[in-house]
Formats: structure tokens, C-alpha cells, sequence
């Protein structure tokens, strides 16, 4: 960057995950941005342990899950999950709500930056942003380089992507309401005595504790705990490391002292009630959690998007984050074009937002069944006997992968199609004469109208917009047909649907070719 000021059509703060899920999104949409990253180097500090929830599916409609999956400690559907001190047991129903990816942060990093480089973008790092104003038509940004100099640029648009403490938020003087926890959090990665390892099973045996199952949130008088084999997270890791994980209420530490072993291992003991002993620490963390949702994601030409814009305290922003990447990208990048409708942008709000709410609800409420007091005890009962019912796990499954989101679509009459407003399914389908499914149409990030109709009676309505959108008609390959005919979002969302046998709906769908793709082309 030179001293004057260099201008770009978006520019994202922050190269974490998310920041690059939407850099590569905003390539795929014909608008490559600057993005900028305070750290000189890509973290090295162990942080998530993989995803979980819709986006393992919606890597897929990227075409990127191959690449992740090969990558993976292992990629698909589980058997069960934790829900705060309980657990959801999908043996009991059909087929499992709830999908799981496990592979390091840092290997998604790379993956993700090797995508956006491989879009035409790039990462500038070592560049902190100091300085944030909006002016009628631009965002005026002052940033620092590693070695003390300023530089400026002239964005149309910023993101901030920059995590809890965004630099972006900050600036833009946009709220962040919500609780920090009184819980705190210890974690580390140690190694445990292997004459407590229990061969096959791989159960922890601690003398006054009994056998403790792995991969599991245990609840104890004192507090929780969890001990995880590394490798089952890191298909990479050294054999013998285990992520060993606290949590205890009422016990505050000093935020500016580093976790030392014997505190992990004190915790440990105090909630257990036992003494499992730990050695060799690779690495040390502790952390308050923190239920948090911008009351914005845009305020005018700022965004946020990931942990800039919500915090859940018990994990899974990362899910709700790519996903907001997944929203935004397609919008932004037609809104810097010119190519948008009025209002376009301003769904990226109401949608993730609403979506943000929605997952702190629920991980507010896993806190809640984890406390003590009578009246939560009683709760916890109560919830525990409602999830041995298998319609009852499998909705609350649906909540933690956020396949119950349905983004409200404007002016949809009531009763409208189950599929309005939700994921497309990633059906088989026949298209001239050869098989593909909806996630290989979804890979270019453009809008899909498929016809099932015998006479192209949607596609004789898209005419004027099949510059923007891809317009197929096709077939099912396993019938019955969902609909007649479905516009799908470039983020694979439903944005109209055609019940089978349901009236002609030329002017609805005209309304939402309009609203999700653009004026028509003449």
C-alpha cells in the first residue's frame, strides 16, 4: 500500500475463516476485495476443532467438501451430541439431523486461503486497522503496517471479520448487547497416564471417579469437564495428546496471567472429585464465555459477519459465521455491481441476525440446564425425559445445525411451499439427457431456476433474466417431483417455489427473479 489513499470495491478486516470464506465468495461474485489481516503470520494457536451444523453441506454446494473431508478426522452425520449436560441419541430416529467435520481451524485456514487464491485474491498481512470513517459514498480506513507505518484506503464497503474484540465494530460504533458468563473455561492439551486408558474403549479409569467416557460434556457436582483424544479431532496429531477441557463457575483468574499446568490440573481435580494427573502440556488456554449478538450487521456501507457479529459461549459460531459469509457474499458482490434490488442488502440483516438469535437461544439454553439451582435441576429433568422422544431429538438436533432456520421470504402468502426460504435439498437430478444433483449447479454461486414442468412454463417467465440466473429444465431422478419449478438463491436457499399441481404463479415468480437477481435484462 502506498501513503495515498488506494481505493477497493470491499474491504474485509480480518483472515480468519470467515473473512476468507467471504473474500472467495465476493471473487465467485465478480468483485475481488482487499483483505487485510493484523497478525504478520497465520495464527499458530490451536482454536476450533473442526464444524459441525449446515455448513458441512453447504461446503459441499462450494465444492470444497472433498477437499475438507480428505482433511478430516472424520466427515458426516453422528449418532448423538451433547446439548449442554445432556445427550441427543439419533440412533432412535431415521437419519441423523446432525453433521459433523472434524479437522483443525488452521487447516480450514489454508484451505479456505488456497481457495481465495486460487479465485484471484490475496491477503495482506500484518495490517491493523486504526481508523474508520463512513462518508456519503465511501469508507475511509487508516491501517498500520507490522513495522509502524500508516497507510489509507477508500473502501465502497468494509466487513469485519476481526472476531470478538472487532477493531470494525468498535469503530463503527455499533452495540454489542449480551452476558459474560461467570463460568470459566480452562482447556488444554496433555498427555494422560496410559495405564489409565482403557485398550478398545479408549475410557479414562481414574481411581474414585470410575471410567470416563471420551468425546462426552460430563456434568459433576463441581462443575464439567471433557477429555478428548487429539487425534480423533486431528487425523495429523501426535498419538497420546488429549484436549482435556474444565469448566467451573465462581472460580475468577486473573485474564492477564498465563494458564499454567497446575491450574488446569487443580481444576480438573476439584471437578472430578478425583486426581487424574496430566503431564507434558502443549498448550494452555483459559476463557470466559461470552453470549453476545450485535444489535446491527450493517450500519450503512459496514458489515459484520463470525464472531464480529455474535458470540455463543458454547461453540458453533463458527457455523452461523460461514454461513453469514455464505449470505453475504452473493449480495454484497451483486449490490457493488449495480446488479441489486433495492433492499437486497439489507436481508443479509434480517436473515443472519434473526439466525444469530436463534443459535443464542439455544446455547443460552444448554447453559441453563447446566446450573444447579432447583428450579433448573427440575428443568433439566423434565428436558431429559422430552429427549428420549425421537421427534424431540431430532428438532433440537435440527436447532444445534441451524437446519431449522427458514429465512422469511417477503410477501410469500401463508401455506406457502415447505421449501421456501430453506436449504435445497441436494436432490439427483436428469438435465439434458445427463445426471447431476443441486450441489454441482450451486459450485459457480449463481442463481438456479429449475423447470419440472412439461412445457417450460418458468423458464418461459426467466427469459429476461437468463443472463444472471442459470435456467434448467430438468427431473427429478428419485420422484415425486418437489415442486414444478424452484428459484434457487446462489447461496442454495429457496427463494420461490411451484407446489406440484398448485396454480400458475408467473407474477411471483417474475416478483422473486426481481428481488433476488436483479431488474430484468431487456
Amino acid at each position: 500500500m502506498s501513503e495515498k489513499a488506494e481505493t477497493a470495491p470491499v474491504v474485509v478486516i480480518g483472515a480468519g475463516p470467515v473473512g476468507l470464506m467471504l473474500a472467495a465468495e465476493l471473487c465467485l461474485g465478480g468483485v475481488t476485495p482487499v483483505v487485510c489481516d493484523r497478525l504478520p503470520e497465520p495464527s499458530s494457536v490451536p482454536k476450533g476443532n473442526g464444524l459441525f451444523g449446515q455448513i458441512v453441506s453447504v461446503l459441499d454446494y462450494r465444492g470444497l467438501l472433498d477437499e475438507f473431508r480428505a482433511d478430516s478426522a472424520y466427515c458426516g452425520p453422528v449418532p448423538g451430541f451433547g446439548f449442554g449436560p445432556l445427550q441427543l441419541d439419533f440412533g432412535q430416529v431415521d437419519r441423523s439431523p446432525l453433521h459433523v467435520l472434524a479437522i483443525p481451524q488452521r487447516r480450514v485456514e489454508q484451505l479456505l486461503a488456497g481457495r481465495l487464491t486460487a479465485l484471484g485474491g490475496s491477503i495482506r498481512r500484518g495490517f491493523e486497522l486504526t481508523g474508520l470513517v463512513c462518508a456519503g459514498d465511501h469508507v475511509a480506513l487508516d491501517l498500520r503496517d507490522s513495522e509502524g507505518g500508516s497507510h489509507q484506503l477508500r473502501a465502497a464497503y468494509v466487513v469485519g471479520c476481526d472476531g470478538a474484540r472487532s477493531a470494525v465494530r468498535k469503530l463503527a460504533r455499533i452495540g454489542f448487547p449480551g452476558v459474560t458468563s461467570a463460568e470459566v473455561s480452562r482447556i488444554g492439551r496433555v498427555r494422560l497416564p496410559t495405564s489409565m486408558i482403557m485398550a478398545g474403549s479408549g475410557e479414562v479409569d481414574v481411581p474414585g471417579a470410575g471410567r470416563l467416557q471420551p468425546m462426552r460434556h460430563v456434568k459433576t457436582a463441581a462443575g464439567s469437564y471433557s477429555i478428548a483424544p487429539l487425534t480423533s479431532l486431528d487425523k495429523h496429531a501426535e498419538p497420546g495428546i488429549y484436549i482435556v477441557a474444565t469448566m467451573e463457575e465462581g472460580r475468577p483468574a486473573c485474564p492477564d496471567a498465563a494458564m499454567t499446568l497446575d491450574e488446569l490440573q487443580g481444576s480438573l481435580n476439584r471437578v472430578l472429585g478425583a486426581e487424574l494427573p496430566l503431564t507434558d502440556p502443549l498448550w494452555l488456554t483459559r476463557t470466559v464465555g461470552n453470549s453476545r449478538v450485535a444489535d446491527r450487521f450493517r450500519a450503512g456501507r459496514v458489515l459484520l459477519a463470525g464472531d464480529a457479529a455474535h458470540l455463543f459461549g458454547l461453540g458453533g459460531s463458527l457455523n452461523v459465521g460461514l454461513l453469514d459469509a455464505i449470505n453475504l457474499g452473493w449480495k454484497l458482490s451483486a449490490r457493488v455491481r449495480g446488479n441489486a434490488a433495492e433492499g437486497l442488502l439489507d436481508s443479509y440483516h434480517a436473515e443472519r441476525h434473526a439466525a444469530a438469535s436463534r443459535a443464542l437461544a439455544h446455547t443460552r439454553a444448554e447453559r441453563a440446564l447446566g446450573r444447579d439451582d432447583e428450579f433448573s435441576v427440575a428443568v433439566r429433568d423434565v428436558f431429559a425425559e422430552l429427549l428420549r422422544h425421537p421427534d424431540a431429538a431430532c428438532r433440537v438436533g435440527e436447532m444445534i445445525e441451524g437446519s431449522d432456520v427458514r429465512y422469511e421470504t417477503p410477501g410469500s402468502p401463508v401455506g406457502s411451499h415447505p421449501l421456501l426460504g430453506r436449504l435445497m435439498p441436494d436432490l439427483g437430478l436428469a438435465v439434458d439427457g445427463g445426471a447431476t444433483r443441486v450441489a454441482e449447479l450451486m459450485r459457480a454461486a449463481r442463481p438456479v431456476l429449475l423447470d419440472f414442468t412439461t412445457n417450460r412454463r418458468a423458464a418461459t417467465v426467466a427469459k429476461a433474466w437468463t443472463g444472471p440466473v442459470t435456467v434448467l429444465t430438468a427431473r427429478p431422478l428419485e420422484p415425486p417431483s418437489p415442486a414444478e419449478a424452484l428459484l434457487i438463491r446462489p447461496d442454495g436457499y429457496v427463494a420461490w417455489a411451484a407446489a406440484a399441481g398448485g396454480p400458475d404463479r408467473a407474477d411471483g415468480l417474475r416478483a422473486a427473479l426481481h428481488a433476488w437477481c436483479g431488474p430484468a435484462r431487456p
